[in-house]
Formats: structure tokens, C-alpha cells, sequence
């Protein structure tokens, strides 16, 4: 690159019959190792965690959301806090997403212009425009150790022509975010958009690279497309991603998708499934969702997931976890979330870990014979 950024990506293994790879990204605050699960804390907080304990649970990053902090408490309240991560209590690295997802789920309270994004403030109606250099100045701002660029995430259901129209402005935005960013400490990703189409895919992975940004997002798929259709998507322009540079799959959540996006070489991966489930009563263990406030768990003294030792599984049955859902206990959203965000990095670990071994592709095989996705 031409400047030196605090970006150090190194691959530690490959695997000879796949294209997964371990390896380690080093931030300006510390390193994590991929591939990971990053939880997700949009507003500033993974919902019902403790910064000790996601700390606890292994995770060294964690993923904010740009836009909703700057909407609330609004970007003068961080900075007087001493940054994102004073505010936070998190001394570990954070990335902020920059809000180009708004830009989707919020749809009713947004226009788009190439010049920028004007929204009506998803909580109080006020209106907001932000810029592809204002978001890149807000994240900068706040502090965040890696920045994404504003981009377009047109829904699934566009035609080819609106997403070719939608990658024009995409591509626009991006080079305009390169442009602004003046933070060489702070990493900056550029993201890859092209809906279901390869062929625009591909395009705007060229275009993107061009570019040269630090590490590469995919984005604008797990967004409601057939499961087969993003399979096909990744499998087709994950390996063609520079080998180089961390690669980011923006919102994948399930378990087996998280394992075959590894496969074709991915390394970053962040939702909110593991901490929306969990407060809902749902937990991913390594049979399958067990929905612990069905009526089948109501005497159940096993565990959440007999194959897990977490403080949740260590300590609590099915039963008495279903019986803090029904009395409104607080506890029980907050036992589920733990159990899940252990799941989630775990399984990442454990990825990791038959990725060195060489034996990715029998750890793979060896997950998907045992999981199953209609298990209640």
C-alpha cells in the first residue's frame, strides 16, 4: 500500500483440500484471531453483556454501528467520553459499521442521491444527511479501530438494472470514503455489492480492490435471497478475494453457513442471531435450536447443550432456564445470549483449530452430521 496503516494480517495455516485459512489481525488496540465471530453491539452495548464478559468468553473484537451511535447519544456525548471505547468500557478492538445497511431496513425514512443520505431519525423523526467522508470522519471520531466505507445494500428482490445503477453509486462512495480517510492508524475496509448477479459481483470486486483497501467486506447478501443463491454467491467470489487482506462476511448468522463460508475463505463474520435468539428463548447448541421455552423442556434437567461447558450449561437446566422465560426473568434472556455468543466463538475457535490441524473438511463434516436445523 502506499501508506502504512495499523492493519498486520497474517495467515498461520491453510487448508490443503478447502480454501479456509487461520490467521491473526493485528489493530492499533491488539489482535484477534480468524477466522471470528464478532458479537454484534450496534448501540454501543452487546445487548445483555458485561464488557468482562464477553471478555471472558474470548471475543477481543466486537462490532457498533456508526450511524445509530451518531444518531444517539449523538457523536459529542463519545467524544467527550474519551472515544468509543472510554464510552464503552471496551478495551479491545471495535469495528463500526458505517450505516450502509440503514440504508436497506430503514427505507421508509431515507432518501438516496449520489451525493449522500438523507435520513429521518429512526427515533425522534429529525433529519440527518450524511456523506461518504462524514461518515468516514465519524468513525474517526469515535475511534473505532476499523472503519467501513458507505455503501448501498439494495434489497434482494432489485433487478439487475437498479443494482447496476446501485454499484455506480457504490463504487462512487468508495472512492470518495478512500479519499477522506486521513486516520492511517485506523484500518479501512471497502465492501463488495452486486445483489445476486455474478457477473456484477465481480465487477464490483474489481472495482473494489482497484481501490486497494485494507481488507474486503461482502455485502448485501443474508439480506432474504435463497439460502442456495448466496451458497453459490460465496463459493464463487470468496476465493477471488485478495489473499492477502482479511475478508468479511457482512450479517451471516447461521452455524452451518458460518462453516461453509470458512470453507471458501472467509475470516470475519458478525450478526445479531446469537443475542436476538437468546432473548427469545432460543439456543444454538451443537444438535440443532433448542427452543427452551417450549412446553417438552418444562421438566428437562439437562442443560441448554450437553456438549457445552459454559457458565449457562455448567450451572442451569433446560427446565429452571424456561421457568426464569415464563416468570419475565431477566436472567433467562441473559443465560440464552451468554450460551449463544459462547456458541458462536466457539464453534470459530474450533474452526480455527482443525484448520491448523489440517482437518477442516472432517471437523466441517463432522458439525453438519450432528446439527440439525429443525431441532426443537
Amino acid at each position: 500500500m502506499s501508506q502504512q496503516t495499523a492493519l498486520s494480517f497474517t495467515i498461520t495455516a491453510k487448508d490443503a483440500a478447502s480454501h479456509a485459512r487461520s490467521g491473526i489481525i493485528r489493530t492499533r488496540r491488539g489482535e484477534f484471531e480468524t477466522p471470528c465471530f464478532m458479537p454484534v453491539g450496534t448501540q454501543g452495548t452487546v445487548k445483555t453483556f458485561t464488557p468482562k464478559e464477553l471478555e471472558e468468553l474470548g471475543a477481543r473484537v466486537i462490532l457498533a454501528n456508526a450511524y445509530h451511535l451518531y444518531v444517539r447519544p449523538g457523536l459529542d456525548v463519545i467524544r467527550s467520553s474519551g472515544g468509543l471505547h472510554k464510552f464503552m468500557g471496551w478495551r479491545h478492538s471495535i469495528l463500526t459499521d458505517s450505516g450502509g445497511y440503514q440504508i436497506f431496513s430503514l427505507a421508509s425514512l431515507r432518501k438516496v442521491s449520489d451525493e449522500g443520505v438523507s435520513f429521518n431519525a429512526h427515533f425522534d423523526g429529525k433529519e440527518i444527511f450524511l456523506t461518504p467522508e462524514r461518515v468516514i470522519e465519524i468513525q474517526e471520531l469515535m475511534g473505532s479501530d476499523i472503519a467501513m466505507v458507505l455503501d448501498e445494500c439494495p434489497p434482494h428482490t432489485a433487478t439487475e438494472k437498479e443494482i447496476e445503477r446501485s454499484l455506480k453509486r457504490t463504487h462512487l462512495w468508495a472512492e470518495r470514503s478512500k479519499a477522506a480517510h486521513k486516520d492511517k492508524t485506523q484500518i479501512l475496509f471497502g465492501i463488495v455489492q452486486g445483489g445476486i448477479y455474478p457477473r456484477l459481483r465481480k465487477e464490483s470486486l474489481e472495482r473494489i480492490v482497484y481501490l486497494d483497501f485494507d481488507g474486503y467486506a461482502l455485502g448485501g447478501l443474508s439480506v432474504g435471497e435463497p439460502k442456495e443463491v448466496m451458497c453459490e454467491l460465496i463459493q464463487d467470489i470468496a476465493p477471488q478475494m485478495p489473499c492477502d487482506k482479511p475478508r468479511y462476511f457482512m450479517g451471516l448468522g447461521s452455524p452451518l453457513e458460518l462453516l461453509e463460508a470458512v470453507s471458501y475463505g472467509i475470516d470475519i463474520f458478525d450478526c445479531v442471531n446469537p443475542t436476538r435468539s437468546g432473548r427469545n428463548g432460543t439456543a444454538f447448541t451443537h444438535r440443532g435450536k433448542v427452543v427452551v421455552r417450549n412446553g417438552a423442556y418444562a421438566n428437562d434437567p439437562k442443560p441448554l447443550d450437553p456438549d457445552c461447558s459454559c457458565y449457562a450449561c455448567s450451572n442451569f437446566s433446560r427446565a429452571y432456564i424456561r421457568h426464569l422465560f415464563n416468570s419475565s426473568e431477566i436472567l433467562g434472556p441473559r443465560l440464552v445470549s451468554y450460551h449463544n455468543v459462547h456458541f458462536f466463538i466457539g464453534l470459530m475457535k474450533n474452526a480455527r483449530g482443525s484448520i491448523i490441524k489440517g482437518k477442516f473438511l472432517d471437523f466441517k463434516k463432522d458439525f453438519e452430521h450432528n446439527y440439525d436445523e429443525k431441532h426443537r
